[in-house]
């Protein structure tokens, strides 16, 4: 069970996180929110009897998306004139003295809602990391040459299931992707690029996940917006630019356990069957990973040459990486099994640094 001194500290340590990371409204709020905590405050309170450990859970940000979901949806409008996702041009200047106030006020008078809130891990979906899946894909079609079934475990509301229609500009030039789509990243990529010579050619999606989430629906979308941090404009505007890429491609996500879904393949002839993870792990256990890992191993062991496997993993960092960087893309490949790294990248993918394969 979490002990008081695991809370508190995992509340500063995020809320740090927040601020290397690009959001100084969660770096003061989550700040508060550990001091309240330590004092016995309503932080504590909605926090009572939490047993998982608090890091790999992100329970921090479970509670600010919590909370941030009720500014989205108008039920805390104190909170919400100091929210740009919410208040738009109108935002008033952050005041973190008197937003803290508005956020503790929230967690006050909807104590078993926020609670409740906490159950659920986070699912931003986060589509800005189709800058880190797009050059998997390069690097798998220059290695195959086959068009690929993307399976993503995982998925949430499967977001990252259209690589192919987001498009990237590269400062000295290059492109990859429609020019007419709605999300375009900006110059993401440094280090060795990957390859730009094929297309990626995608001929059939799938997405599983514990708890799927309905991008279609207004709650979903509801849900998703409120794990992005309401300061950072470029990522909310890119994933509503992902919801009008999933309106006009609809990808039904259906409510799978990784492990199931993996098992359940079986390599097709003349297609790369690749499958796609991002920020997943984490919420595994051991033994979950363990289990996951051989059910992997038993797939590769179909794999043919006419008919290989992939994996791609984007996850806490197993390799080397710039400082400040805390996650990587490896790539594993069948026949073989033969595991590369790739790239270390911005958990959000806005920045990616391939590595020299």
């Amino acid at each position: 069970m979490s002990t008081a001194a695991d809370l508190e500290t995992h509340l500063r340590r995020q809320g740090a996180a927040c601020g290397d990371i690009g959001s100084p409204m969660y770096e003061a709020l989550l700040s508060f929110a550990a001091d309240d905590y330590a004092a016995g405050g309503p932080v504590a309170e909605v926090c009572r009897g939490w047993t998982l450990e608090p890091g790999p859970a992100v329970l921090a940000l479970r509670l600010a998306g919590t909370v941030h979901r009720f500014a989205l949806s108008g039920q805390a409008p104190d909170l919400a004139r100091f929210y740009p996702s919410v208040a738009g041009e109108d935002v008033e200047p952050f005041d973190p003295g008197a937003a803290w106030t508005a956020f503790r006020d929230v967690l006050v008078a909807r104590p078993e809602e926020v609670r409740a809130g906490l159950a659920s891990p986070p699912q931003t979906n986060e589509i800005g990391r189709s800058a880190v899946l797009i050059g998997g894909l390069l690097h798998l079609r220059a290695r195959f040459d086959l068009p690929v079934r993307l399976v993503e475990i995982g998925a949430s509301a499967g977001l990252n299931l259209r690589p192919d229609q987001v498009r990237i500009d590269l400062a000295h030039g290059d492109s990859v992707g429609p020019g007419w789509s709605p999300v375009t990243l900006y110059d993401p990529w440094h280090g060795s690029l990957p390859p730009l010579d094929l297309p990626i050619e995608i001929v059939e999606r799938r997405g599983t996940d514990l708890d799927p989430v309905d991008v279609a629906a207004a709650a979903g979308r509801l849900r998703l917006l409120s794990y992005v941090w309401p300061d950072q404009a470029v990522r909310i505007n890119r994933l509503h630019g992902a919801f009008d890429l999933a309106a006009a491609l609809p990808i039904p996500v259906v409510q799978e356990d990784a492990v199931r879904t993996v098992s359940a393949l079986k390599p097709a002839p003349g297609t790369a069957t690749v499958i796609w993870h991002s920020v997943m792990a984490q919420y595994l256990s051991n033994a979950g990973r363990a289990e996951l890992d051989a059910a992997f191993d038993d797939l590769g062991a179909l794999a043919t040459p006419d008919a290989p496997v992939a994996r791609l993993a984007f996850e806490a960092n197993r390799f080397p990486s710039p400082a400040g960087v805390l996650f990587g893309l490896t790539l594993q490949t069948w026949p073989g099994g033969a595991v590369t790294p790739l790239a270390s990248a911005h958990p959000h993918g806005d920045t990616v640094t391939w590595l020299r394969n």
